[in-house]
């Protein structure tokens, strides 16, 4: 891994700053829908691959009008473009953000994972000399109960 350690903190006054930040960005995009399973499988999709068609298509229209029916909105059409264009450049940006916190979140659960388990192991080990730790060991012990089950429950294959 390209980490050796995390080492950081969010106080509760940056977990604040950075929820307002987000909502100023939900302000600023006051146009978001959600979109149903089934809406989303009934639209047309743009991809990568139809973006040159599409900015062809834009400019076709832009300089052809004339063969376009009198209801057909070029500049609807322009400022979609202008639109998908401008989302797709801030999804890039959200999408790295998005995976750079998932990443942290994923490395850094697993260094609080891995010290916990070593935790557990000395409890374990100190419970049988020291009173008191017995039920703290059982209890760190629940998060495994359900792993054994499933192993010693499992019916052999015929």
């Amino acid at each position: 891994m390209s980490y050796q350690n995390i080492t950081g903190s969010l106080s509760a006054q940056d977990i604040q700053e950075i929820k307002t930040a987000l909502q100023k960005v939900q302000q600023k995009l006051p146009f978001l829908v959600t979109l149903s399973t089934e809406e989303r499988r009934k639209l047309v999709k743009m991809g990568d691959k139809s973006l040159a068609f599409v900015s062809n298509s834009v400019t076709a229209a832009q300089s052809n009008r004339e063969i376009l029916p009198a209801t057909f909105d070029v500049e609807e059409l322009v400022r979609d473009y202008q639109l998908a264009t401008a989302l797709t450049e801030l999804l890039i940006s959200m999408q790295q953000l998005t995976e750079q916190v998932d990443d942290t979140l994923m490395a850094v659960g697993s260094e609080v994972m891995t010290s916990s388990l070593t935790v557990y192991d000395y409890v374990k080990t100190a419970s049988k000399k020291t009173p008191g730790l017995k039920t703290v060991a059982e209890q760190l012990g629940e998060r495994f109960k359900a792993i054994g089950r499933s192993k010693s429950t499992k019916t052999p294959v015929s």
